[in-house]
């Protein structure tokens, strides 16, 4: 048997009202994603446990069978695994964002511009992290550079007791409300405010300033926690698997796995990501093992910007490049099933996460259905013929073995 998992983030929404009352989803064209719920197993499944915060690395966790209240430490000790940096037992990993903050004439207060400063370069955000490190990275704390926007700081031997909050949250608010609390957020209020004087100026944010683009004019610290102790994939469901994906915090995820993580060139987590090619890659990748996680990021990135028509734009490339694509390259194996599914909602009217139920489809080679009406979207959920699970991470058991 060869598994399949194809995963939109945040692909799932609320209604929109510059839409008629439908979701991103509702009004894309997605005729394979459709094809597969009228003949798959549709459900749906709470990926974020309730009371925890609705974030991919918990998201993500579920989908792979991990019970997150079980096995979730943070997000940044993840994206840690995936960049190659090794954590000590008593190390404390944050994410760190490079953001643009848009300060008041007095530089008494400041507003969460832009949590990507305009999904900056890899290249220069590479000079502005090694910059940082070079004047605030100290024996204890230390800065890496990761892609675009995306870093981290490794704290040794810092505290885990504080509460910081993720800078897409905060869109458009004032940060002065939403600054690191507890233990030690002293020293994390400190490195974040010492940034701004070191980056605003930096001739990589001057030449994006010409050229009308948003400066990452400081960091933003989040997401931390110690690195996870999992079981790997194998040991749960023995299985050799896979995992493609642009973004750290998956691949990171995909190594505590134990997965062979997979490079595909031209795959950058926006919407001109090279989808067939991830697609292809999959399919490559199943000659050789029986368990491939597909992760697009597009979806989701368009739901932070609060885009719509370009959350269309990623799900219908999605449906037609990646959904379509595997569909096809399906058929060459004899026995086979495909799970498609968003990690969790991403709202373009909130801008992020929420923890709503998704929906699921499950196609079997082995095992076809004639669900009437059915299409794949939010309004999966309101039919009375689908599987619910209210803990998600029991779904991938449900996948693979077919028991609920």
């Amino acid at each position: 048997m060869k598994y399949i998992v194809l995963v939109g983030d945040g692909m799932a929404d609320r209604p929109v009202q510059e839409l008629g009352g439908r979701t991103p989803l509702q009004a894309a064209y997605t005729p394979n994603m459709d094809a597969l719920a009228s003949e798959g197993i549709i459900g749906g499944a709470r990926t974020i446990p309730e009371g925890m915060h609705p974030g991919s690395d918990v998201a993500n966790l579920s989908i792979l069978g991990y019970n997150p209240r079980e096995f979730y430490s943070g997000r940044a000790p993840l994206e840690a695994a995936s960049i190659g940096v090794s954590l000590g037992d008593k190390d404390i990993a944050f994410r760190c964002n490079l953001v643009t903050l848009k300060f008041n004439r007095d530089r008494t207060r400041a507003v969460m511009e832009d949590y990507s400063s305009g999904h900056i370069s890899t290249e220069e955000a590479r000079e502005l992290i090694t910059e940082v490190n070079s004047s605030l990275g100290t024996d204890m704390i230390r800065f890496y550079p990761g892609i675009s926007y995306r870093h981290l700081m490794v704290w040794a031997g810092g505290s885990p007791d504080i509460e910081c909050v993720p800078p897409h949250d905060i869109i458009g608010k004032d940060v002065i409300d939403y600054l690191p609390v507890g233990q030690g957020d002293d020293v994390i209020r400190k490195i974040m405010l010492d940034s701004v004087d070191i980056l605003e100026n930096h001739p990589v944010n001057r030449q994006r300033a010409k050229g009308g683009k948003n400066p990452g004019n400081s960091i933003w610290l989040w997401g931390q926690g110690r690195k996870p102790v999992l079981p790997t994939f194998r040991e749960k469901y023995s299985i050799e698997g896979a995992l493609i994906s642009a973004v750290d915090l998956t691949r990171g995820l995909g190594k505590y796995a134990g997965f062979e993580i997979l490079n595909v060139p031209g795959m950058t987590g926006y919407l001109d990501t090279n989808y067939k090619g991830k697609a292809e890659a999959a399919l490559k990748a199943l000659q050789k093992v029986d368990f491939v996680y597909l992760h697009v990021e597009s979806p989701d990135e368009a739901g932070h910007s609060g885009n719509c028509r370009d959350k269309i734009k990623a799900i219908e490339d999605f449906d037609a490049l990646v959904v379509g694509t595997v569909m096809q390259g399906m058929k060459d194996f004899e026995s086979y099933r495909i799970l498609l599914l968003p990690d969790h909602p991403t709202p373009v009217a909130l801008r992020t996460h929420t923890d709503d139920p998704i929906p699921f489809a499950v196609l079997s080679s082995k095992d076809r259905r004639e669900n009437r009406g059915a299409a794949f979207n939010e309004s999966l959920l309101e039919r009375d013929d689908i599987v619910m699970f209210d803990e998600g991470y029991r779904l991938m058991d449900y996948f693979i073995r077919g028991k609920q």
